[in-house]
Order: C-alpha cells, then sequence, then structure tokens
C-alpha cells in the first residue's frame, strides 16, 4: 500500500522493451537508502517490484497488463518520474489508501492558476471510471493523492498548491499529456456490494442477494 505522498523525482535511465513487456532502470536517491530485492515501488503511480539495484539505480518488470493500461509505454529516456515507497507499517498515513493499481490513463485538457494554486481539468480515456469520483473525494494521479474539486459527466478536476506542484512531475505537465490515474477503492468495493444486493451476487445477512440501498437507509448509513 502507498499514502500518495510523493517522496522524489526519478529519473528513467535505460529502457528495454520486449513486445508489450519491458524493463525499466530507474535512477534515484531516497528510494534505494533502505531497497531490497521484491520491495514495492510506485513509479507514477504503479507499483513495480525491484528486482535489481545498485547505489543509483532500481529496475522493475512491467508486465503487458501495465503496459497496456498505463502511461508507462510512453515514457522516454531521461523523462522524470514520481517515486514512492510502500508504507511502512509504522509510518504516517499522510495521503488516502493508494494501492499502486491504475485504473487508467487521463488527459489534461486545461491547466489554469488560480490565486496561489494551479487546476488541471482532465478527461479519463475511459470516462467509466468517473462512477467513482465524487468532488471532495480522493484521486491519484500519476502517484500522487489529490482531491477532486470538481466532476462531470466527461472530466474531473483537482487544484494543486505549490508545494505539491514543486515537488513532484506535475510541474513538467501541459494541456494534451497523458496522466495515470487511480480512484478511491472504496467506492469500488461499494459498487460491487451493491451489484450483489440487486440479486448477482450471493445472499449475506444484508439481505436477500446481498447489501441494499433499502438495509443501508435501514441502519442509518445514509
Amino acid at each position: 500500500m502507498f499514502t500518495g505522498l510523493i517522496e522524489e523525482i526519478g529519473v528513467m535511465r535505460r529502457i528495454h522493451k520486449q513486445g508489450q513487456a519491458m524493463v525499466l532502470t530507474l535512477g534515484a536517491r531516497l528510494v534505494l537508502e533502505d531497497v531490497k530485492l521484491g520491495d514495492s515501488i510506485a513509479v507514477n503511480g504503479v507499483c513495480l517490484t525491484v528486482v535489481a539495484y545498485d547505489k543509483e539505480t532500481f529496475s522493475v518488470d512491467v508486465m503487458p497488463e501495465t503496459y497496456r493500461k498505463t502511461n508507462l509505454a510512453s515514457l522516454q529516456t531521461g523523462a522524470r518520474v514520481n517515486l514512492e515507497r510502500a508504507m511502512p507499517a509504522n509510518g504516517r498515513f499522510g495521503g488516502h489508501l493508494v494501492q499502486g493499481h491504475v485504473d487508467g490513463t487521463a488527459r489534461i485538457r486545461a491547466r489554469t492558476p488560480e490565486e496561489n494554486a494551479v487546476v488541471y481539468r482532465l478527461e479519463p480515456d475511459d470516462d467509466a471510471v468517473l462512477r467513482y469520483m465524487i468532488a471532495g473525494g480522493s484521486i491519484t494521479i500519476d502517484g500522487i493523492s489529490l482531491t477532486l474539486i470538481d466532476v462531470t459527466d466527461s472530466a474531473f478536476a483537482v487544484s494543486i498548491i505549490p508545494h505539491t506542484l514543486s515537488q513532484t512531475i506535475l510541474q513538467d505537465k501541459q494541456p494534451g499529456d497523458s496522466v495515470n490515474i487511480e480512484c478511491d477503492v472504496l467506492g469500488k468495493y461499494i459498487e460491487k456490494l451493491l451489484r450483489a444486493g440487486s440479486g448477482g451476487g450471493t445472499p449475506s445477512r444484508a439481505g436477500q442477494g446481498g447489501l441494499t440501498e433499502k438495509f443501508l437507509a435501514e441502519n442509518g448509513f445514509f
């Protein structure tokens, strides 16, 4: 698990592609301080496993599913990437619950300064993910935990403070650029349970067919 608080910006050193599989080698400093083989490091929000490392770099495998679903396939040597190590059990939970399981990509459509912030408006490549977004809820963009300030039928928006902009690759992103997005996992589980409640799941104590809106209302959930 991750928190969506970026630890450092790394640099793509080498890219080895074989079909839709890749081995990426990235330059870093902070995330290498206690690295071990098999550790998880989020690269632009994608949870990847360390398969090799030295004092200045680490390497990760990218499988075809990740190649197709994220923006990692479009990265070039020299590209800057957001990096975060998996959250330690005794660490502070400063962002939100991030799995590193990217739901897809989105395109930046506008970047607008607003006082001390910058507002980014984005359109997901698959607008089905918008059903998991609510204004005031959480979203992960290239591994960064952010708060949604607006959600429509085709787009969403986030507002970035100066510190986040300066410490992440969002400072480099312009309209037309692609970013990885991961929606809040809680919404996905709730949707799954509600679908079961409509008759498509296994009966549960919440009622015949599963968790229902009626059950939630009767028990004070809304």
